[in-house]
Order: C-alpha cells, then sequence, then structure tokens
C-alpha cells in the first residue's frame, strides 16, 4: 500500500515550521483515582513526537481516551495524566490545550497535547465542518493511531481529507509493512491460528483466511464446533452447534485448495472449568459427556509445532487453550515457543494473544506484534481499514 510516510518528509526537510497535526493512540487504562496503570500505548507514541520535534515541527497531538459523550467534557474524561505521563517520557512539558478545534497557538519545537478529541460534537460520526476546521490547524496531519484505524472519524479520517499534507507515522507505517508482509505477498507455506471463545465473532474471519492460507489452525472454542463438523463428540464444551455447517464448509474450502484444518488427535479435558480443576489428557474420540475440553492435547500440540516451525508467514490471533490456568496451558505454551523458534515471519495481535506473549516471553522472537485490537482483526477479515483508504488516496493525489 502507498502512503506518505511521516519519516519520509522529516528526512527531507519538508516539516521544518510546519504545524504538524498527530491523531495518536493514548487510550490507556486507568485507576479509579485516573491514575494510568499501563502506558505502553503512550511510550509507543512518543518516537513519532520526537521525530516531529527534532525536525523543527509545531507539534499537536491528539486522541481519544474512554468513552465520553460528544459535547459534555467530564474531568474523568481529561488527558491531565497523560499530558504529565508524556511530558515525563519527552523530557518536557506538554501543556494541554482544550476547546482547541477554533485555534491552537504552538511554535516550531513546541508539542502542546489537544484535549480528548471525542469530546469534539462530529468527531465519532465524521463531521465535514469539524474536519474542515482541524485540518484548518495544520499543514502536516500524521496519523499514527493503528487502534483506531478501522474507524471513519474526524480525526481519523476527516482531517485526512482536508489537510494539506495527509500521512502515517511510525506506527502506522510499520502496521502497512508488517500485514502486508504477512497477508498481500507472504512467504509460503502460510500458517493462520485463529482461536477464542466462539466462531460467531471469528467467522468471516475464518473464510477469508479459508481462501488464502496453507495452514488453519483453531483453537478454543472454535475448535469445538470444528471438532463437531468433524463427527467427534466433545461433552459439554464450549461450542456453537448452529455454526456447525460454517465450520464444514471453512474445511471443504480448505480441502479444495489442498490445504488443512488440523483437527485434534488429542485433548486436555476437566469435569469442571476451574483454577484448580484437574486435568486429564484423552483422546479426541474418548471424550465424555461431562467432559469440558479446555485445552489442546500434546500430541496435536506437537504436530501443529512442527508445522509452525516449517512454516514461511505466520499469523497468531488467540490462545488454543485456558492457559490463564496452568493445567491448560501447554497448548498455547508449545504454540508459542514453536513460533519463536521458527524462521518464519510471524504477526500476533488481538489481548489474549498480547498477554500470551508476555506470559512467555517471546515478544522478541515475534516479527511483529499488532497493538490494534479490532483493527486487527477488521485486516484479517479482508477488510480496507479507513485510515488505510484515505492515506492511500491522498498519497494518489
Amino acid at each position: 500500500m502507498n502512503v506518505i510516510r511521516f519519516s519520509d518528509l522529516c528526512a527531507s526537510g519538508k516539516a521544518a515550521g510546519q504545524r504538524v497535526f498527530i491523531r495518536a493512540d493514548l487510550n490507556v487504562p486507568q485507576a479509579d483515582d485516573g491514575s494510568i496503570t499501563e502506558d505502553t500505548r503512550i511510550r509507543a507514541s512518543v518516537p513519532c513526537i520526537q521525530m516531529a520535534l527534532d525536525a523543527g515541527a509545531a507539534v499537536m497531538v491528539t486522541s481519544h481516551l474512554g468513552r465520553p459523550t460528544e459535547g459534555e467534557f467530564k474531568s474523568e474524561d481529561s488527558l491531565a495524566p497523560v499530558a504529565k505521563r508524556l511530558g515525563e517520557l519527552l523530557g518536557r512539558e506538554v501543556p494541554l490545550v482544550a476547546k482547541w478545534v477554533d485555534g491552537v497557538a504552538v511554535a516550531p519545537g513546541q508539542v502542546v497535547l489537544l484535549e480528548n478529541c471525542r469530546v469534539n460534537k462530529g468527531e465519532k460520526k465524521n463531521n465535514e465542518e469539524l474536519a474542515r476546521k482541524m485540518a484548518r490547524l495544520c499543514d502536516i496531519y500524521v496519523n499514527d493511531a493503528f487502534g483506531t484505524a478501522h474507524r471513519a472519524e474526524g480525526t481519523t479520517y476527516g482531517i485526512a481529507q482536508f489537510a494539506p499534507i495527509a500521512c502515517a507515522g511510525p506506527l502506522l507505517a510499520a502496521e502497512i509493512d508488517a500485514i502486508g508482509k504477512a497477508l498481500a505477498n507472504p512467504k509460503r507455506p502460510l500458517a493462520a491460528i485463529v482461536a477464542g471463545s466462539k466462531v460467531s465473532t471469528k467467522l468471516t474471519i475464518l473464510k477469508s483466511l479459508s481462501q488464502n492460507v496453507d495452514q488453519l489452525i483453531v483453537g478454543g472454542g472454535i475448535a469445538n464446533t470444528f471438532m463437531l463438523a468433524a463427527g467427534l463428540k466433545i461433552g459439554k464444551s464450549l461450542a456453537e452447534a448452529d455454526l456447525v455447517g460454517e465450520a464444514k464448509a471453512v474445511i471443504e474450502a480448505m480441502k479444495a485448495r489442498g490445504a488443512e484444518v488440523p483437527i485434534p488427535t488429542d485433548v486436555v479435558v476437566a469435569k469442571t472449568f476451574a483454577a484448580d480443576a484437574v486435568a486429564t489428557v484423552k483422546k479426541a474420540t474418548d471424550v465424555a459427556d461431562d467432559d469440558m475440553i479446555l485445552d489442546i492435547g500434546p500430541k496435536t500440540a506437537a504436530k501443529l509445532a512442527a508445522q509452525l516451525k516449517a512454516a514461511g508467514t505466520i499469523v497468531w490471533n488467540g490462545p488454543v487453550g485456558v492457559f490463564e490456568f496452568d493445567q491448560f496451558a501447554h497448548g498455547t505454551q508449545v504454540i508459542a515457543q514453536a513460533i519463536a523458534a521458527s524462521s518464519a515471519f510471524s504477526i500476533a495481535g488481538g489481548g489474549d494473544t498480547l498477554a500470551a506473549i508476555a506470559k512467555y516471553g517471546i515478544d522478541k522472537q515475534v516479527g511483529y506484534i499488532s497493538t490494534g485490537g479490532g483493527a486487527f482483526l477488521e485486516i484479517l477479515e479482508g477488510k480496507t481499514l479507513p485510515a488505510f483508504e484515505i492515506l492511500a488516496k491522498r498519497a494518489a493525489g
């Protein structure tokens, strides 16, 4: 995908003295007292802001935080804690500007944080009047917020339509590159791991991937539905019996292309879903009526690990078992370690996936970790994200 890159503008001197508007993703978790409990997104936004400052630009940064009501500013919606943390990371004071839509005073070499953009009326519905006003604030618009790239809002789409220049910041550009490498032009074999509790929430992803991947590894409740589709009994395991037909269609679509959906040959079961539940390994054909499948078995895990180690590209979304309980974590751990050991280019995304990566300490061995959540899932569905679409349009002139 061809987009203008902010790094290129800075390197060529085109950002010097310019008013730069950065849409970042600073939507961080907070405690009841407003303190920030986890600052990964703020830290991830710093390189783009520092790049703009180093280039001699006058820098404006904004983000959403939480779910404010448009037109009704409340203190709990304020980016004040973010401004403080951002100031600490940049080593300078970051003034917070409220009611900024009609004008912002900022000089080259300075940075200001513009208050929660979702408080502005018309932000979520991408109101054209608001978008044009925001576009007039800047010479260069930079989208560096992949987590919101699947939404066509005022600060993610509208402003990009009307700003003199619209470009991708380093975070967004890295996502575009990683996704292109994994899905647009992958090194084969291409293996995708799609796991989670429900087929229904990931059905469009499964259908889209079934047209492209060589191995579609399913896990969690999704795997249980596929086991039903393969004629296996799953006891009282979480599954969606009404979607067995859809699962069969995915299996057939893969088979028609000479690809496969590996069905577990052994599983780890328990009588209850609990942290102290007793785990038992069984053949997939031996699941009792009162069993709950909570992980793939060791033989299945070993087979999948061998496939992943031989893959050219791996896309990972979701743990394959209830990895929060150690007795049902073996499958996810084996998968994680196989991805870490593989020479394949790997891209991983989704909250539970990031938690598994952190638990097994493999973040340095994963080719690219996407922080996008919903945006990452929509890309796997084969959708073009609005933020990508408008930046590509503007690059094409």
